[in-house]
């Protein structure tokens, strides 16, 4: 692949005093700077009785600090042509805004306030307000839409209710009741500190001038200690087949495998994750070919690889019945799909067709200046090593087709998954 030595995204970083890292990333074709904090805190890193609070945060930083009133730090950018968002996943927490360059002093003043000042100013007229908001979010997108709670189950399924990756980021009803200001100012200390964050800056900035502008609105701030979170152990892959059954008012029945797969980024993912593209990547995928188009069993069928950090990634499969029927046909027959990859790999043609679907996704993320800045926060994040992004292409591909195979082998075997059906509601009435 041409492109893989070819990146070259120039890349600074620095360390302030009180542990902040600064990375900063020059573009200067247009006037503007996507500006990307990752905090290394997801919901794995919530104890039990604290689901989904790593969620509520992201709302909480919204609701104003000392010198910025609730709703104004989204007012105040949006106003100047920003785009501002924020983000929960398993593995952080992450605050974004894209604006003009000359915004970008206000940006960083506004985030480092809330950093500096927000658990002073949380009450719990706050902590009502948010916790309403997150939980109609989980009844819009997780209780009241199709499918909604598959992933709820999955985790559960592929790693237990108890590990870090047991629970998603929505959280649970009970444990959002159980927050009050008073907890949720020490989950924020806990968690929202210099240290345990990487700033990053990508745009029309050069270095030295974003390391400046980082050190006047953040260099104030204490140092802690940083918090080093145990290594996530690596867990076996799955046996027993853990299974669940549940039921919906759902267009169709379906069913979704999942399976334990090597932590994020190490050749073992990679070799994985080539393998469910092979497996359920698109059309062209042997899922898609032989459940959809020869065998027309299924509605729809496809996998992909959940890169995590923490011990584990998570390798899923779903395959969605046709409209009425039983979805057991297209679950067997998917099941012989993955017992002939596991047991042979997939063919270099189907390799080379999932490296080029890897390096037109990742090519695509680095093109925008905030999905660039978000990789490059990531790997500063997660790795300690932003350069990474510039080598990630060599490094997915120089998977060999034998190693591919050998993942199958280890870890893609159909015994070693967990499995969740999902029925309809009027055919189990019917029934």
């Amino acid at each position: 692949m041409a492109t893989a030595e070819q990146l070259n995204y120039p890349i600074s970083q620095r360390t302030l005093a009180n542990g902040l890292r600064v990375v900063v990333s020059p573009d200067h074709s247009v006037p503007i700077v996507a500006v990307n904090l990752w905090y290394d805190v997801g919901s794995r890193d919530e104890r039990p009785g604290e689901y989904g609070w790593a969620h509520l945060f992201e709302h909480l930083m919204f609701s104003g600090s000392e010198h910025v009133a609730t709703g104004e730090h989204l007012n105040a950018l949006q106003a100047i042509g920003g785009a501002v968002n924020a983000t929960t996943w398993f593995d952080r927490t992450n605050y974004f805004e894209t604006l003009p360059v000359g915004a970008l002093d206000l940006a960083l003043w506004m985030e480092a306030d809330r950093l500096a000042t927000l658990p002073a100013h949380l009450d719990d007229a706050s902590v009502d307000t948010q916790r309403e908001v997150v939980k109609e979010e989980k009844r819009q997108r997780y209780d009241n839409v199709p499918y909604g709670d598959a992933m709820n189950h999955l985790v559960a399924l592929a790693f237990g209710p108890d590990h870090p990756y047991g629970h998603t980021t929505i959280g649970s009803m009970a444990d959002l009741d159980g927050a009050t200001a008073e907890r949720a100012a020490n989950f924020f200390r806990n968690h929202y500190r210099p240290d345990n964050a990487v700033l990053t800056m990508v745009g029309d900035v050069n270095p030295k001038d974003g390391f400046k502008r980082a050190e006047r609105a953040f260099g104030h701030l204490p140092a802690w200690n940083r918090r080093t979170r145990p290594t996530g152990r690596q867990l076996p892959p799955l046996a027993g087949i853990p299974r669940q059954r549940v039921s919906g008012r759902v267009p169709a029945a379906a069913t979704w495998f999942a399976w334990r797969l090597p932590p994020r980024d190490t050749p073992g993912f990679d070799a994985c994750e080539l393998a469910l593209a092979a497996l359920g990547g698109g059309q062209t995928s042997r899922l898609h070919q032989q459940l959809v188009r020869n065998l027309g069993v299924a509605a729809g069928a496809g996998a992909s690889a959940l890169p995590l950090i923490g011990g584990n990634s998570l390798g899923l499969a779903q395959i969605r019945a046709l409209p009425g029927a039983d979805a057991g046909a297209a679950t067997e027959a998917a099941l012989t799909e993955v017992a002939k990859l596991a047991a042979q790999g997939p063919t270099l043609v189907e390799l080379d067709r999932a490296k080029a679907q890897f390096a037109r996704e990742w090519l695509s993320e680095l093109a925008g200046f905030d999905s660039r800045a978000d990789l490059i926060g990531a790997y500063a994040t997660l790795h300690a090593d932003p350069e990474r992004i510039n080598h990630r292409l060599a490094e997915v591909e120089a998977v060999t087709l034998d190693q591919v195979a050998e993942a199958c082998a280890t870890y893609l075997q159909p015994e070693q998954r967990a499995q969740l059906d999902y029925h309809q509601e009027e055919a189990d009435a019917q029934a």
